[in-house]
């Protein structure tokens, strides 16, 4: 990048360790080293998030893409279906026509409406019923020690206390 050779590198050394110093020259090149490291992963994470970005907008497109050929799929299927549903209805109307004899026909075209359902009410909505709590055996409480009753401090220090 910057085309220094060793011997380029030689002169700054020693440069800096004229103008520096030793004792001073140790630190302010641990000073230079971090700096320099804390630039290259600067410069790489700047570099990752702008191939995230490219990533990004390439999955964008490709969503669009993606969704513009579902919508496509979608209205073809729509109409295939469409163009589906009017040949059976017009091939269902002629041959349920002939069952119903000519008067029923004329009849037919005219009660086109759709049939209107009566008003029922308020839908039933059924009952909760309450489930019997669930029986736990005895000998279970007494082996998990499950309290049924509350105890005062004085009747548990009586309960552990051994009887002469």
């Amino acid at each position: 990048m910057f085309d220094i050779g060793i011997s380029e590198l030689g002169v700054i050394g020693v440069v800096a360790l004229v103008v520096l110093g030793p004792e001073r020259l140790p630190r302010v090149a641990r000073t230079v080293g971090n700096l320099i490291g804390r630039a290259q992963r600067y410069l790489a994470d700047v570099k990752a998030e702008v191939n995230r970005q490219m990533d990004l907008d390439e999955l964008r497109s490709m969503k669009a893409g993606v969704e513009q050929s579902v919508r496509d799929i979608q209205a073809g299927v729509a109409n295939h279906v469409g163009a589906l549903n009017q040949e059976f209805e017009s091939a269902w109307s002629d041959v349920t026509a002939g069952l119903r004899g000519p008067d029923a026909a004329a009849a037919a075209d005219d009660s086109a409406a759709p049939l209107e359902q009566p008003y029922l009410g308020e839908p039933v909505r059924p009952r909760r019923t309450k489930r019997p709590a669930q029986a736990v055996p005895i000998w279970y409480r007494r082996q998990a020690r499950v309290r049924r009753h509350a105890l005062s401090g004085a009747a548990r220090s009586a309960r552990g206390r051994v009887r002469a």
